[in-house]
């Protein structure tokens, strides 16, 4: 089979790329530069160079494909600028879409997310579940908004599936998780927050989750393919009996979190705050919880994520050799 991939240079979409050589199909590839992607092309990917921002981009390397897997996205907590959220995670959804409808490409896969949904208070929400209050941050927000996008394109008939990870970690990660486990790991992470939960995908999983999705998902359905659900506290618990290094003792609580937050909004109107100290970042980490249950996906799909520790421990791994560190892993 032949597929395009969107953000098939990031972090889960290399990973959706990747698995998709290795079972012998063909790539084309998405790029905004060629030139960064000679990794992938060794792979065998053919490399278009394109932005799903630029809809005439599109067409040329997705005509004449057997699928569509819509990876790419903006994902940033906490950032001072959020002007491309809406161009590259709503129109630019929408740009693919439209190319796909009018390709007449046989089925695709959107990447959305469970963030949708924002702060589900505890509870693990299905795909049944609709959302309409306030977003907690900009991502949330306009991934909720290119989520309709795409509803909109499956009730006009497009053959698509929707997939919905939770926080996806894993060795090559760039995001404000990555940031936290490189403090952890350097004793620099100040504290912890208390009650903040998310479900928590192993990137190799989430891939094989958008491939299987592709292979036996229903078009026109949505598949949530998070992971098991823990607190960021256990998460470092995890790590600690892993590594030995110790996680920090001071717990934040929700309470102490949004007052901080609500002070921090006050402040980064007159100075620029770190990302991992702005008032979103503050919102996103005060005692939320980001869920969503999988049973669907497992049942329908044949989704199997890995427990957090093992995936954890491969992450850890991979870190402490970056870092230049040796550890002893029982």
């Amino acid at each position: 089979m032949k597929y395009f991939v969107t953000g098939a240079t990031g972090f889960l979409g290399g990973r959706v790329a990747r698995q998709l050589l290795a079972a012998g199909h063909r790539v084309n590839a998405l790029v905004r530069s060629p030139a960064k992607a000679g990794e992938l092309a060794a792979l065998g990917a053919a490399l278009f160079a394109g932005d799903i921002t630029d809809p005439a981009s599109l067409r040329e390397p997705m005509r004449g494909t057997d699928g569509v897997f819509h990876v790419a996205g903006w994902y940033k907590i906490g950032m001072r600028d959020n002007s491309q959220a809406q161009r590259i995670n709503i129109d630019g959804t929408r740009n693919v879409l439209e190319a796909m409808r009018e390709l007449g490409i046989a089925k695709g896969v959107y990447t959305s997310t469970v963030a949708i949904w924002s702060d589900t208070r505890g509870q693990k929400p299905d795909e049944s579940y609709h959302y309409n209050g306030p977003h907690i941050s900009e991502y949330d927000r306009t991934k909720a908004a290119a989520h309709e996008v795409a509803e909109g394109f499956i009730q006009h008939g497009l053959p698509l599936v929707i997939v919905q990870p939770g926080v996806i970690y894993g060795p090559g990660d760039n995001s404000n998780l990555h940031t936290a486990i490189v403090q952890y790991l350097t004793g620099k992470l100040p504290m912890i927050p208390s009650g903040t939960t998310f479900c928590w995908g192993y990137v190799d999983d989430v891939a094989r989750g958008h491939i299987l999705a592709m292979e036996k998902g229903k078009a026109g359905e949505s598949y949530v393919i998070a992971g098991p659900c823990h607190t960021v506290s256990e998460f470092f618990e995890m790590a600690q009996a892993i590594t030995g290094v110790k996680a920090p003792r001071v717990r934040a609580s929700p309470g102490m979190m949004r007052a901080t937050a609500a002070l921090v909004s006050v402040i980064e109107k007159m100075a620029p705050m770190p990302q991992e100290y702005s008032s979103e970042y503050l919102r996103v980490n005060g005692g939320t919880t980001y869920m969503g249950d999988n049973s669907k996906a497992r049942r329908e799909l044949g989704y199997e994520p890995r427990p957090l520790r093992d995936g954890l421990e491969l992450t850890l791994r991979a870190e402490q050799k970056l870092l230049g560190k040796s550890s002893a892993y029982h």
